[in-house]
């Protein structure tokens, strides 16, 4: 197991919370980031003390992310939205679908302003003109359609991903009714990503992370396959469908040696 990231606090936008763990920067710190505050790893600590899988899941769902951009880059797809993307890590998703000069453009969305600030000023630094940022809640459809349309034209496919994000939806805003609203403004030949935490391969360790994640102000709701495929809202899932991500289409055709650590399932739908 790497260590997991070093503090990187200098540089606090203003009126940001510190002090409160941030879903996006504990995710940060697990991945081995900097971008994370004292009150993240102390949050990221206290879980790998009874679930060290932890660590397994978040990268495999990071390589799930990757594999699965890459696959639509190659099906053609230009256009992506990543909603609720969690601070820069590479490799992220405009960097794998503009490999090779494929001109994609990039809509990334987040409600954290840390999160916000970091890809402004990443794509401030590269002068990159294909990518751009939403600040919102992923709940506030409207708003993100609205500022995703700035550099996406959504009269032509688009690539739409929620990876590790929908787990922080509670039942009481119908996370795959938010999904549909999305879809409804997608044309067709637009696909639908989605990976989320599962509690089915250990009940008890996924229920004692959601309650750190309680504890600290945030939400976290590990669900079942059944629950997670009905976020896909009917749509068909390309091969091998919705399983658990290590097992997404793996390089070399087979899954590490931890695959069944990463307590994520995932899946790519067509729209």
């Amino acid at each position: 197991m790497a260590t997991p990231g070093q503090p990187g606090d200098g540089g606090v936008p203003v009126n940001i919370r510190t002090d409160i763990p941030h879903p996006a920067r504990v995710y940060d710190y697990w991945l081995g980031g900097k971008d994370n505050f004292a009150a993240d790893r102390a949050a990221a600590e206290q879980v790998l003390q009874f679930m060290p899988e932890i660590v397994d899941t978040v990268r495999g769902n990071r390589q799930f992310l990757v594999r699965a951009v890459a696959f639509l880059r190659d099906a053609g797809i230009r256009q992506f939205l990543d909603i609720g993307s969690g601070l820069p890590s590479s490799p992220n998703v405009h960097e794998v679908v503009q490999a090779g000069g494929t001109g994609a453009r990039v809509v990334y969305t987040d409600h954290d302003q840390v999160v916000v600030s970091h890809a402004q000023a990443l794509m401030t630094k590269r002068n990159e003109d294909s990518v751009s940022v939403v600040h919102a809640d992923l709940r506030d459809v409207d708003k993100i359609l609205s500022g995703a349309a700035g550099l996406l034209d959504l009269t032509q496919p688009v690539a739409l991903i929620f990876a590790g994000v929908l787990h922080h939806i509670p039942d009481s805003d119908d996370p795959a009714g938010v999904v549909a609203r999305y879809l409804a403004a997608l044309a067709p030949g637009s696909y639908l990503v989605i990976s989320h935490a599962t509690d089915e391969p250990s009940p008890e360790k996924m229920a004692a992370n959601a309650q750190v994640a309680d504890n600290s102000g945030t939400i976290l709701i590990p669900r079942d396959r059944d629950a997670i495929l009905r976020m896909f809202n009917g749509r068909e899932l390309v091969d091998p469908g919705l399983v658990l991500v290590s097992y997404w289409r793996p390089e070399g055709g087979e899954p590490g040696p931890n695959a069944d650590r990463a307590w994520v399932y995932g899946g790519v739908a067509a729209v």
